[in-house]
């Protein structure tokens, strides 16, 4: 009931920044890994409706662990850049993780 009144309260009206019945808040993270140590991930994340690329080098557990988020990009082409310009590793590099 957009607008209305239900048994829980006020109904506001929807705002296009609003989530559908099919979205859910919390979705499922795609990730590649570096085929030659699994030390390099990138994560993919459906943000607002738009794809979100974040870069991440993990520490070795006897370094500490951890990980260190070395960027954040919105397209192919910018993952790409930032790959060749902070990580040894190119596209061809990763594959999806298990």
């Amino acid at each position: 009931m957009p607008g209305g009144v239900s048994r829980l309260g006020p109904v506001r009206p929807p705002r296009a920044d609003d989530e559908t019945a099919g979205q859910s808040y919390f979705r499922r993270v795609r990730e590649w890994v570096c085929g030659c140590c699994g030390r390099w991930r990138v994560s993919v994340e459906l943000i607002r409706g738009r794809y979100r690329y974040r870069l991440v080098h993990r520490y070795r557990p006897e370094f500490g662990g951890g990980n260190n988020v070395i960027g954040e990009v919105s397209s192919v082409a910018e993952l790409e850049e930032l790959l060749r310009s902070r990580s040894p590793l190119g596209l061809a590099d990763l594959h999806e993780a298990a």
